[in-house]
């Protein structure tokens, strides 16, 4: 049996679509499936270290979306039957899939963002992509979602059949995320970083509207208003669509000197930026899943989060919610977390809890199982 997996668009292991893929391949076991990755050439040495013995055949050397739709279209099929591939695996199938496979075809959806809400606030997606994907969607034989929530959108939004999909969780690495004990050090150095404590944190990429940053930053303010306190806001991510409209609206606060961008952070720090928090706000209008979420729980750093999408799904009773368009509702969950130590010890207790149900381990069996299950159809 030989499988092949589409890296394309899984950003090198970066980001949640790579962690997920790379804590795939960390868990592939020796058997008698042989796996084989493909895709862009400058990301053959990008799961070298979670994947030592894997092939890597590069391919579209062009980078681009447009390129890379077209190379999936037109090029993919040859591709996949000169492989001798007895099924394909897409990571990141909510971002790029052929139209046709001549083999089984499994695709792992984490969001349906570019179709959700209004032009204004789902995220953008290439015309090609728009006009082929619900399509390319339905004729997949099987589908991970990883949430409930994402299952009933391809379900309501492209009409996939329910038979079709099947609900994995994403996981999370419980050597990485795990409660560290509180230090009174009044710096966080993660080297070329030094994050004076207090903070809030926020990891996600820049991209507005759908990450909602602009409205956390008014919230942040009437945080700092009402409390006085000598936090900072971090904001941990990506550049990414419409990211100077948010740099401006931390421009344009009145506590701008406390507002800290760090662009992309290094995946391997990230359990440390979050012990030094004393809270995460996600305060997204749409996630699929909740990474961030589940890592900060993890991590015994207690959850302020936006009451939408995926993200009750997955934080459960373990956060506070707020209304993700409302600065002073998110301002008052903040104030409440960081005035009453009652709440803030039931939050972390809660989270760490909450965390302890999700795992890489669980998620990548299943994952594999329903690879080579279809595979042997």
């Amino acid at each position: 049996m030989k499988i092949g997996i589409d890296t394309f668009t899984c950003e090198g292991g970066k980001a949640a679509v790579g962690v997920y893929v790379t804590q795939l391949l960390k868990r592939i076991p020796p058997s008698g499936a042989l796996f084989e990755l493909f895709g862009w050439d400058f990301d053959r040495f990008a799961y070298r270290e979670a994947a030592p013995d894997l092939e890597f055949v590069s391919q579209c050397k062009i980078s681009g979306r447009t390129s890379n739709s077209l190379w999936h279209i037109f090029q993919y099929p040859r591709f996949a039957r000169s492989r001798s591939y007895d099924a394909c695996f897409f990571p990141a199938a909510h971002k790029q899939l052929p139209c046709r496979s001549p083999c089984p075809a499994i695709g792992a959806v984490h969001d349906m963002a570019a179709y959700w809400g209004t032009g204004k606030t789902r995220e953008a997606l290439g015309a090609v992509i728009r006009m082929v994907f619900p399509n390319a969607l339905r004729r997949l034989d099987r589908i991970i979602a990883v949430s409930n929530w994402v299952k009933q959108e391809l379900m309501e939004l492209v009409k996939v059949k329910e038979s079709l999909i099947e609900v994995v969780p994403n996981g999370i690495d419980h050597t990485a995320f795990y409660p560290r004990p509180r230090n009174e050090e009044s710096v966080v150095l993660i080297q070329p970083f030094s994050f004076r404590r207090p903070y809030v944190l926020c990891i996600s990429r820049i991209d507005h509207p759908v990450k909602n940053h602009i409205q956390l930053i008014k919230a942040f303010a009437v945080f700092k208003e009402q409390t006085k306190y000598p936090h900072r806001l971090v904001l941990a991510g990506s550049d990414y669509h419409q990211a100077e409209k948010v740099k401006e609206a931390a421009r344009a606060s009145p506590f701008r000197n406390d507002i800290f961008f760090t662009g992309h952070f290094p995946s391997k720090h990230l359990p440390e930026l979050y012990a030094g928090a004393d809270m995460v706000v996600i305060p997204s209008l749409y996630e699929g899943f909740g990474m961030s979420a589940l890592e900060a729980m993890a991590s015994g750093v207690p959850v302020v989060c936006a009451r939408a999408a995926g993200l009750t799904e997955t934080a459960d009773t373990a956060a506070l919610y707020f209304d993700p368009q409302d600065p002073d509702d998110m301002a008052a969950r903040m104030i409440s977390l960081s005035t009453n130590r009652d709440i803030y010890r039931e939050c972390r207790r809660l989270g760490i809890e909450r965390a302890s149900a999700f795992s890489w381990d669980r998620c990548a069996a299943r994952t594999l199982e329903i690879i080579q299950e279809t595979a042997g159809k």
